[in-house]
Formats: structure tokens, C-alpha cells, sequence
């Protein structure tokens, strides 16, 4: 399963969230969410019954088997992620972060796929290395010893690369194979957002079959386990797994739909729309003055500029807001200045992701925004950018 890193607000989320940073695989650092170790107990304490029945003779000595279960376990799902991860940097789009987390992996690209066919490959990449995997270990099972210990990690192995395989090919998002509807759903109608509404809603009504489904499949004996063997806390125990999985194909659907709207509208801020045409002043002038000049100009920011005409501050807007009238003629717009740092000059073509890296690069309160040739053209409040961004998630999609 892959999802991007974006959020419904214009500010990346930061990379330290991720949890323990175990490495990097092709420049792409890989972290272990605290939930995974969670899982991998509860995976060492379910496995080590089964071995406690199938090798009784193993003792105490079954639970670090399970536990090296556990982590080739996971280790399966890293390699199911570095292949969309592969795959990503193959078609040229960045991918922040692997996290192995409470139930698989996600792989965080951060752009959008140019065309239905890469997104296809790019989600079926993943279901079918596991497939591979499960192929691999079904081989390696020939070569050992049936009723081992090689031979039941390797069934186990093989048993639950398939399961990760046919869970991810489900045809609902947030998960591969609902990534694989999205993008049949986009070639047929030429629109990304039809194919991903489609499958977002095929995600939710997964959502809630998952809910009703697995345990009622469960409590049929429909999964292979006897009716007679489930207790009240069997029962107990599959509808809270089942509640967890649901919440999360649910909860991953809408955050698709958000990100997809959220793409959608983002060529729609653009620096040149939102910014504030700006007068030069220079340092020394007072602030009254510098008001004065802007109105009869029609703008509303200031630019300091020094002798030559080069702009070296701008004047904040919350500055200026928070000087009294009456003080207003005594006070000199250097002291509500903000010197220029290199990241603080953008271009007044941007917008987009590409306007929105460029604040992230340098976090500010206002940008001068300039021309090619280096003319003043205003400047670009970050206020004005996250009220434009609120306005436009809002409109419905096209």
C-alpha cells in the first residue's frame, strides 16, 4: 500500500515524525513506526502457540522463532514497498519516506502520477513482488524438511506474502488495488478525480463489508476454523480486528479524496494572483509616509529599498498594524522591517507545489515576489496564501 505525504493544510509534514529511522534504500530514508513493535509481540505470542502445537519439543525456544518470524515477516512488507518505491523513482517522482507501521508499509510518494498506465504499474508493483515472495518461499519449502522449523517459518512466510498480496489487490483506496480501479476508472474517463472518487467510495463500502464481513466469516467457520473452537474472546478479539482494519481502509479513502482535491485545486494559487503590489521607501522614511505613498499608489505592502533601489526588507504587515496613528509619523519602517534572506525573493510565475516549496523552504511571514528581469512586482503574504488555499479545497471538484 502507498499513499502520498501531503496534508489538507500548504505545509509539508516534517520527515522526524516517522518513527526510528532504520536506514536508507535508494536515498529513500525507512522508518519503524512505535506500533510496529506492537504487532511484532502480538505476532511472536500467536505464532508461538501454533509452533507450541505443531513443535511442541521447542520449549520456550518457540518464541524466538516467532519473533524471527515477526521480522521476516516485515521484512516482506519492506521489500513489497520498495518496490513502489522503485518504481517511483523510475517514473521521476519523489518519495519522502517508507514507514513500516501497525498493519504493512507505506510507501509516501509526493506527486501525482503523469498518466493512468504509471499509476497502474506503480500500484500493481507491490501485490505482485509479494506474490513473488509467496512463490519464492513455496519453492524453498521443497528443499526442506516438512514439519521443521525451516519448514513452517517458510510455510508461514509463503502463507502470508499470498495474504498481503490478496488483501492489497481489494479494489478500494487507499489500498494497491483500489489505486489500480482509480486508474482503469481515470484512462476510461479521462479524468484522475472521477477514477479517484470511484475508488475512495469502493474503499469506504470495503470499509464496512470488512466491518460486518470477517466476523461473521469468522463466527461461520468460513475461514477454515471450527465453530466449536471460537470463545467469547475469539468473538471479541475478530471484531476488534475487524473495527481496526475497517477504520483504517475508511479513514485511508478519505484522506485520498482530500489529497486528490487538494491536487486538484493547487495550480490554482499562483504568486502573481495573491500577492500585494508594494511602493519602495527607503529606510528612513516614516511610516505615516510610507502609508500615504501606498494609497495614492493603490498598493498595500511596503518594500524597503536602499540607495541604488534594491530591495533589502519588507515591512510586516502585523508590524505595521500594531503602531497607533498617532505614533505613526514618529516611527521609521526599518524598525518594522524584515531583512530579505535568499529563500524570501520568489518569482512572480510560480504556483502550484512549486509555489508552495518555496515558502516551505524558507518560512516567513511575507515574500518579495519579482519579476524575471528582477523588478519589484509586490509581496506575497503567507495569510493570503493559506486563505486562497481554505477558498479553493472548498469549491467542489470540476
Amino acid at each position: 500500500m502507498d499513499e502520498s505525504g501531503e496534508s489538507g493544510k500548504p505545509q509539508r509534514p516534517r520527515e522526524t515524525g516517522g518513527g526510528l529511522l532504520m536506514g536508507r534504500l535508494f536515498g529513500v530514508p525507512v522508518y519503524v513506526a512505535p506500533s510496529w513493535f506492537l504487532v511484532a509481540a502480538l505476532i511472536t505470542w500467536v505464532f508461538g502457540g501454533q509452533l507450541e502445537r505443531v513443535l511442541p519439543e521447542l520449549g520456550n525456544l518457540r518464541y524466538l522463532v516467532s519473533l524471527f518470524f515477526a521480522v521476516a515477516f516485515y521484512a516482506s512488507v519492506l521489500v513489497h514497498e520498495l518496490a513502489h518505491t522503485v518504481a517511483a523513482l523510475r517514473f521521476k517522482l519523489p518519495v519522502r519516506r517508507i514507514q513500516l507501521q501497525f498493519f504493512g508499509g507505506v510507501s509516501e510518494i509526493e506527486k501525482e502520477s503523469e498518466s493512468p498506465g504509471r499509476e497502474f504499474v506503480l500500484a500493481a508493483v507491490g501485490p505482485l513482488l509479494s506474490l513473488v515472495l509467496a512463490g519464492v518461499f513455496y519453492l524453498g519449502m521443497a528443499a526442506v524438511e516438512p514439519g521443521t522449523v525451516p519448514g513452517v517459518l517458510l510455510a508461514g512466510l509463503m502463507i502470508s506474502n499470498l495474504i498481503v498480496a490478496a488483501f492489497n489487490l481489494l479494489p478500494g483506496l487507499p489500498l494497491d488495488g483500489g489505486r489500480m480501479l482509480r486508474a482503469v476508472v481515470w484512462k476510461l474517463s479521462g479524468k484522475p478525480m472521477t477514477g479517484t472518487v470511484a475508488a475512495a467510495w469502493t474503499g469506504r463500502a470495503l470499509a464496512v463489508a470488512v466491518l460486518i464481513g470477517l466476523p461473521l466469516l469468522t463466527h461461520t467457520g468460513a475461514l477454515g476454523t471450527s465453530t466449536q473452537d471460537l470463545g467469547g474472546v475469539d468473538t471479541i478479539t475478530d471484531a476488534l480486528l475487524a473495527a481496526i482494519l475497517a477504520a483504517i481502509i475508511w479513514t485511508g479513502a478519505g484522506n485520498s479524496l482530500r489529497m486528490a482535491r487538494l491536487r486538484e485545486h493547487l495550480p490554482e494559487l499562483r504568486a502573481r494572483n495573491l500577492t500585494r503590489r508594494a511602493v519602495p521607501v527607503a529606510s528612513d522614511t516614516p511610516l505615516s509616509e510610507a502609508l500615504r505613498r501606498a494609497n495614492e499608489a493603490g498598493a498595500r505592502a511596503l518594500v524597503v529599498v536602499d540607495g541604488d533601489g534594491t530591495p533589502v526588507a519588507v515591512v510586516r504587515e502585523a508590524a505595521i498594524v500594531g503602531v497607533p496613528e498617532h505614533r505613526r509619523p514618529w516611527v521609521a519602517v526599518s524598525g518594522l522591517a524584515q531583512d530579505l534572506k535568499p529563500g524570501m525573493r520568489v518569482s512572480a510565475e510560480l504556483s502550484g507545489e512549486e509555489l508552495l516549496d518555496a515558502l516551505r523552504a524558507t518560512p516567513a511571514t511575507e515574500y518579495l515576489v519579482v519579476e524575471e528581469t528582477g523588478e519589484i512586482y509586490g509581496v506575497l503574504s503567507t495569510a493570503d496564501v493559506e486563505r486562497a488555499f481554505v477558498a479553493a479545497m472548498a469549491r467542489p471538484s470540476a
